[in-house]
């Protein structure tokens, strides 16, 4: 399962980096990103612009005061 910690990316970069990542993803598999606040913004993005974005399972945590864990899955072949 694909991993990316964005904190040390520049915010103005991050969503384009995301992007690449997923759309090199297989099918049914599962991008797991660590960002510094609660992606809901990527979240809206990808639900409106990426149709294999598989919404229903996004999933998200927070685990620090800043650090969250959001799972974006590709939706199966």
């Amino acid at each position: 399962m694909p991993r990316l910690d964005v904190r040390d990316i520049p915010p103005v970069n991050r969503h384009d980096r995301i992007h690449e990542e997923f759309d090199g993803m297989e099918p049914g598999e599962t991008l797991t990103i660590v960002n510094d606040h609660e992606p809901k913004p990527l979240y809206y993005e990808m639900a409106a612009e990426v149709p294999a974005f598989d919404e229903e399972r996004y999933e998200v945590r927070q685990e620090a005061a800043d650090e969250f864990v959001a799972e974006f899955p590709k939706v199966e072949a």
